[in-house]
C-alpha cells in the first residue's frame, strides 16, 4: 500500500514563505501524478499544484507565479515552495498521488498539514 506524509506547515506572515514536503512509501513507482490540494474551513478540497512525469506542472490560477511544485530525483518526495503567501492561502494542505489500478486511477492522500497566513 501507499503512505503519504506531509511536513512543513506552520504559521507565517503575509508575504512570507513556506516549503511543504510529502514523503511517499509503498508502490509509488506506479504513480501518474503527484500533487497538492488544500481545503479551507467550510470549503471543498481544491487542486493547488500537480506534477506529472516528474516534469509537467499544473497550478491553480490563484497560486501561479507564487508556488512551485517539484520532486526530488527519486519519485518518493514532492515539494511545494510557497512564496508571497496571502491570508487566503490559509488551509490544510494535502499531498496526493494518483496511481493506476488496472484501468482505474486511484487517489491516495496524506493526513494534511496546516498552513496559516496572518495578515
Amino acid at each position: 500500500q501507499v503512505q503519504l506524509v506531509e511536513s512543513g506547515g506552520g504559521l507565517v506572515q503575509a508575504g512570507g514563505s513556506l516549503r511543504l514536503s510529502c514523503a511517499a512509501s509503498g508502490s509509488i513507482f506506479r504513480s501518474v501524478t503527484r500533487g497538492w490540494y488544500r481545503q479551507a474551513p467550510g470549503k471543498q478540497r481544491d487542486l493547488v499544484a500537480a506534477i506529472t512525469g516528474g516534469r509537467i506542472t499544473n497550478y491553480a490560477d490563484s497560486v501561479k507565479g507564487r508556488f512551485t511544485v517539484s520532486r526530488d530525483n527519486a519519485e518518493n518526495t514532492v515539494n511545494l515552495q510557497m512564496n508571497s503567501l496571502k491570508a487566503e492561502d490559509t488551509a490544510v494542505y494535502y499531498c496526493n498521488a494518483k496511481i493506476w489500478a488496472g484501468v482505474r486511477l486511484d487517489d491516495y492522500w496524506g493526513q494534511g498539514t496546516q498552513v496559516t497566513v496572518s495578515s
